[in-house]
Order: structure tokens, then sequence, then C-alpha cells
């Protein structure tokens, strides 16, 4: 189960990064409509391919669903805070969800994380 929510969830970002490599400008536009420095798009089109490809294959999950988490809160606060707008406030609370999902894979990985034998 856990391969899967997994596969769901970097799937999502994965395809996000790249659709924004294949067609940046309405990405673009949209940053400078909601004010955000276009000079970011590399940032983000980098943190969805790497850290979505981590959660994917199950490398360093804590801090690549971390990323994730607070990335998608930053969206939802940037992009959807428009909360009287129907579309914007389902788009607002999508993005808490996703970034809840991606805390719990986050704190499920690090209490599943092997702990070192204290060196005497």
């Amino acid at each position: 189960m856990v391969i899967v929510g997994r596969v769901l969830v970097a799937t999502l970002f994965v395809l996000a990064g790249v659709v924004k490599i294949l067609n940046p400008k309405p990405f673009l536009e949209h940053m400078t409509h909601f004010g955000v420095p276009t000079w970011l798009l590399p940032a983000v089109i980098a943190l969805e391919l790497g850290a979505g490809l981590a959660v994917l294959i199950g490398w360093r999950i804590r801090y690549a669903a971390g990323a994730l988490a607070i990335f998608c809160v930053l969206t939802a606060a940037l992009f959807h805070y428009q909360l009287w707008i129907n579309s914007e406030r389902t788009l607002f609370f999508k993005d808490l969800a996703i970034a809840g999902g991606l805390f719990l894979l986050a704190a499920s990985a690090t209490a599943r994380a092997p702990t070192k034998a204290p060196v005497s």
C-alpha cells in the first residue's frame, strides 16, 4: 500500500514538472499575475521532478515529502487564497490535503528510519 501511495503522489509532481518544461508560458504568466518572481520556475521544476522522483523510488522520503508538503502549503497560500470563489476554495483545500498526506509520509518515513546504537 505504501508503494502504491508513493507512486500516485509522485506521479502528480513528476508530471507537473514535465509539463512546466514542455510549456512554461502559462505558468510564467500565472506567476506574474500573482506577483511571484518568474525566476523561481526552474526551482519549482527541480523540486517537482527531484522530490517527486525521490518519493517514487523511496530515497530520502522524509526530506522529499517534507519539501513537497511545504511547497503545497505555499502554493495554496500564494495562488488559491480567494476562498470566496468555489474553484479556488477547492484548489486551496486540495493543496492542503496533499500537503497533509505528504507530511504523514514524511513522518512515517522518520518513524521507520533505523536508529543507530549509542557509541560507548
